[in-house]
């Protein structure tokens, strides 16, 4: 039961280190999206601007401090805003339902803060 918690922060860690090095290296092709919707003025916005580039860095952060047993809290300070965005990206720019990778992302995210929901409340008090 004690490892538990070690193996999802690595998970999770892991996912979002590889999100981020395949966009900042550009190791995968971007997918092509339909023209005009939504989901591609979205993205080519971000991508323009240089906020993707922005934003996989601080998954790359999150991701290694995530990994890390003992900065397990701060990186779930940095990547709560991320994995809140692609939510609510997927359900009001996608207009879909999550997708199942995203709703493991949330389910072992939300089981680290349980876990470490002690060193959490500080912030709430």
């Amino acid at each position: 039961m004690k490892y538990i918690p070690i193996i999802a922060g690595v998970l999770l860690g892991l996912l979002f280190i590889m999100a981020s090095v395949v966009v900042l290296f550009h190791l995968a092709p971007m997918p092509k999206l339909p023209e005009g919707s939504p989901v591609a003025l979205f993205n080519q916005v971000f991508f323009d601007t240089g906020y993707m580039t922005f934003v996989k860095i601080f998954e790359l952060i999150g991701g290694i401090l995530v990994a890390i047993p003992r900065t397990r809290n701060y990186g779930m300070l940095v990547l709560g805003p991320i994995i809140l965005n692609i939510l609510a990206f997927q359900i009001l720019v996608a207009k879909t339902v999550p997708d199942p990778m995203t709703i493991v992302i949330v389910l072992l995210a939300l089981y680290l803060l349980w876990c470490g929901r002690k060193a959490f409340a500080g912030l709430l008090n």
